[in-house]
């Protein structure tokens, strides 16, 4: 029997997941070693072989079949567009996407007006703002503090993840409109699905059947 192969996001997502997996029965003692090294940590008992990566590079690893099952927030595979199979929704992590700004900015959204728009995620940014407003805007890809580009006169409004909103109210900011709701999902290769069918079919009934329960 071949190994199947799960790639987690570092962090919380990682810590979440395998803590759902031990209600199953599915445990990796290696990884519960925190001074451990390792990049890859094997249950041999179980043929089951798991490794950490950071977020936006799941789904790679799950697309070219490095990896058969990756689990990643919904944010991560709207922006990556990669080809795999989100199978499901394991209901942790949970948070939503916002086109969040100052007060004023809410007429320039309403009457769709050009507007810079400083994001982390452009894809996403682009997808909400042409495909579904229909607004022409400008967008501009950043990678720290989001919350500062409209306080700086960068962009009018962002579009980011929004937990608690705390953030945003120490900065005068609020959110606008909401995007979509965000939380960990878990994708599959299409490959892996074809040839892996039932083990993956039977990890994913014993899943839905924990989550129901929780």
């Amino acid at each position: 029997m071949r190994y199947l192969t799960f790639a987690l996001t570092k962090g919380r997502l990682a810590q979440k997941t395998l803590e759902l997996l031990e209600e199953l029965g599915i445990t990796c003692q290696e990884m519960k070693d925190k001074n451990s090294r390792k990049l890859i940590f094997v249950n041999e008992e179980l043929k089951l072989k798991f490794f950490l990566a950071k977020g936006p590079d799941v789904p790679t690893y799950v697309e070219y079949g490095a990896a058969d099952i990756g689990v990643v927030g919904k944010d991560t595979i709207m922006e990556e567009g990669r080809k795999v199979h989100e199978v499901l929704d394991l209901r942790f992590g949970n948070c939503r996407m916002c086109v969040c700004g100052p007060k004023s900015a809410k007429e320039l959204l309403k009457h769709r007006e050009l507007i810079r728009v400083a994001t982390k995620y452009p894809n996403i940014a682009k997808d909400y703002f042409y495909n579904k407003k229909h607004q022409t805007v400008e967008i501009i890809k950043l990678n720290g503090s989001i919350e500062l580009a409209p306080l700086v006169g960068l962009s009018e409004v962002i579009v980011d993840i929004v937990e608690t909103g705390s953030t945003l109210r120490e900065n005068h900011l609020e959110v606008l409109e909401e995007v979509c709701p965000l939380s960990a999902r878990m994708i599959v290769n299409p490959v892996s699905m074809r040839l892996e069918n039932e083990r993956i079919r039977e990890l994913l009934t014993r899943l839905r059947v924990v989550l129901k329960e929780a």
